[in-house]
């Protein structure tokens, strides 16, 4: 395998960074509310998208580092609160993802990064958006707010 630059490798640990502080937010809204949905679904998501980006740095023998978030991400006061602020990640994702595009050679990186970003955009957005309809329609925290099904991807969905 070729080897990484430096920034390639700067790209990936940025990248699974971004997706341990998703995990680790999703995760504290469902410890705060519950298991509401598009959070649990969202939060599986998440974990493959961290799993995606851990068989790159096995691909290119790189150390991983662990998931520092737990424990240090923000807390809603509402579950309105916490899906106003999935859409906010979910819109800062694709900028992060363009941006991290831009700069990487390897195309394998690149359609692990397209494909984090596709479905951070035509699934995760869609699902967060739809849960800020239905918690300003009435506050519906357990239904109605699913994710959706997912594409596959190496055996897992993204």
């Amino acid at each position: 395998m070729n080897q990484l630059s430096e920034r390639e490798r700067a790209v990936l640990l940025e990248a699974l960074d971004d997706e341990y502080h998703a995990w680790a937010t999703y995760d504290q809204v469902i410890t705060d509310f519950g298991d509401v949905a598009p959070f649990t679904n969202i939060r599986e998501a998440e974990a493959r998208h961290i799993e995606a980006l851990l068989s790159l740095f096995h691909l290119f023998s790189l150390q991983a580092p662990h998931n520092s978030w737990p424990g240090r991400v923000e807390r809603y006061p509402s579950l309105l609160a916490a899906c106003e602020a999935g859409v906010s990640a979910e819109v800062a994702n694709a900028g992060l993802y363009d941006r991290l595009l831009a700069t990487t050679e390897s195309p394998e990186i690149a359609v692990v990064l397209r494909r984090l970003r596709d479905a951070s955009q035509q699934r995760h957005l869609p699902a967060f958006r739809r849960c800020v309809e239905r918690q300003r329609d009435g506050g519906v925290a357990q239904q109605g707010c699913n994710e959706g099904s997912g594409r596959r991807w190496r055996g897992g969905r993204l």
